[in-house]
């Protein structure tokens, strides 16, 4: 007969402390370290719970729960340190939870906190929590000085300085502006743990660099701080004479010279002069201007100095001036207030005229061509051309053999009506017979078709006397009269 040995193994949860592995927090904020204990199965017994602190590896005691003698809070964190539930505060056994809060946490909060369990009989439990305190930084942004002077000497100079103080981790820095300069920074570990980090900027004073803008940007973490500044630049005056237009003619009017000036702080005094001699007595000084009284002279002609001083210093401003005998081509004040460009309503009636002027002419050349134009109701082929003495072919044409002193149309053409006897002297001829003129000779309109490809080459001769009955045409033509009907 056999038995059965039934063996039954039971899982055993061993107690444990639950923590989180770290936490942060800002100064002066509040932060819990939590502590969570997982009981065993069978449960333990809680005899005491203990926070410490965890300085250069040396264990110090913040607080204590226990269930008999309660809670007990050790300086310097009495009244900063207190166990968030309310159970454990009353002296209860039940001391599962023992979460801590800091209140108004400090830069020497920061470390390692341990949470450790007593019980019986599984003994010691314990977790850690690394705690990890931020310092916002507190940012500024200031001028190096109220007003900055500008030297003569061209130097760089700070002109702004941002700080960003006490921040842990530390901040980055950097610079917004259109003024061309350079900045620097340096950076100071505090003995607290905190970084101060300062940076200046360094430009050249100008009148340029004048109410220029700095902006400062602190980065710290996520966070961005901005600051700006105005800068206050304080320069010399920058002189210019105005006024002088390079059209100073005698007898010209109302003329001045204005002495300007741009300066920080203003210009308190201007001072005016003429080189190589004294300010004329017609002119009279207000200020920075000089009023010429009176038409313009020659004496008026010199080098005209103005001196501008303010707080900084004196800078002057020169100007020649030249007398011309008559205006120049730029435009100068009419000194007749009766001209036409004082009078609109003149030079306005002038130009009407004018235009109705031009309109007449323009009718009357119409009705004169209009008289001398002619309308041919008869036979085209009837025109008869004269042409000069220089009728040639390109390369040149035989020469006409000579022609009879009378040139008739046949009797018996009827569309054609005999031409005027053209005369020709006899000086056209030498004792030979030779043509050293050539006669004019006419051509037919149709015939002319021939010598399309020919250059021609006229030489006139003064007109020849025509008949009473025939019309010269203007393109060198002749016309019976009866052919033409006005």
């Amino acid at each position: 007969m056999f038995s059965c040995l039934i063996v039954r193994f039971t899982a055993v949860v061993w107690p444990m402390v639950q923590m989180d592995p770290s936490k942060s927090g800002f100064v002066g904020s509040q932060v819990e370290l939590r502590c969570i204990f997982v009981n065993s199965n069978p449960p333990v017994k809680i005899s005491q719970v203990t926070w410490q602190k965890v300085v250069n590896g040396t264990k110090h005691n913040v607080a204590i729960a226990n269930p008999a003698l309660g809670v007990s809070v050790l300086p310097p964190y009495k009244e900063r340190v207190s166990f968030k539930q309310a159970a454990v505060r009353h002296r209860t056994p039940s001391l599962e939870d023992t979460t801590i809060v800091f209140s108004n946490l400090q830069l020497s909060d920061e470390a390692a906190y341990i949470c450790e369990y007593t019980t019986f009989p599984a003994g010691n439990r314990e977790n850690t929590v690394n705690l990890t305190v931020f310092a916002r930084p507190s940012t500024r942004m200031t001028l190096t000085s109220p007003t900055i002077v500008a030297r003569a000497q061209k130097r760089k100079t700070t002109v702004a300085t941002c700080v960003s103080a006490n921040g842990k981790p530390p901040s980055i820095i950097r610079w917004d502006t259109r003024l061309k300069g350079e900045a620097t920074f340096q950076e100071t570990r505090n003995q607290n743990g905190t970084v101060t980090v300062r940076s200046n900027y360094m430009v050249i004073p100008s009148r340029e660099t004048h109410k220029q803008k700095l902006t400062c940007i602190v980065t710290y973490r996520s966070e961005k701080i901005t600051d700006s500044v105005v800068l206050n630049v304080q320069y010399e005056p920058e002189v210019k004479i105005e006024g002088f237009d390079g059209n100073w003619y005698l007898n010209r009017q109302n003329v001045q010279l204005t002495c300007r000036a741009d300066a920080n702080p203003p210009v308190t005094v201007y001072q005016w002069k003429l080189l190589n001699g004294s300010i004329p007595s017609n002119v009279e000084i207000k200020n920075n201007t000089l009023f010429f009284r009176g038409p313009v002279t020659y004496d008026l002609a010199g080098t005209y100095v103005c001196d501008a001083t303010n707080g900084i210093g004196t800078r002057t401003g020169i100007v020649d001036v030249n007398i011309t005998e008559y205006p120049n081509n730029l435009p100068v004040e009419d000194p007749d207030p009766s001209s036409d460009l004082h009078n609109p309503g003149a030079a306005i009636g002038g130009a009407v005229g004018g235009v109705v002027l031009l309109g007449l002419a323009a009718i009357l050349l119409f009705v004169f061509l209009r008289r001398r134009q002619r309308t041919f109701k008869g036979d085209y082929s009837t025109k008869k051309h004269v042409f000069g003495n220089g009728y040639a072919k390109a390369g040149g044409l035989p020469a006409h053999p000579p022609m009879p002193k009378n040139l008739q149309y046949p009797d018996d053409s009827d569309d054609e009506k005999k031409s005027a006897q053209i005369g020709v002297t006899g000086s056209d001829f030498d004792a030979d017979g030779e043509d050293l003129k050539r006669p004019y000779f006419t051509v037919d309109e149709g015939e002319s078709r021939d010598y399309d490809e020919r250059t021609l080459a006229f030489q006139y001769d003064p007109e020849p006397e025509l008949a009473d009955d025939m019309i010269s045409q203007t393109d060198g033509s002749v016309i019976s009269k009866k052919e033409w009907y006005v």
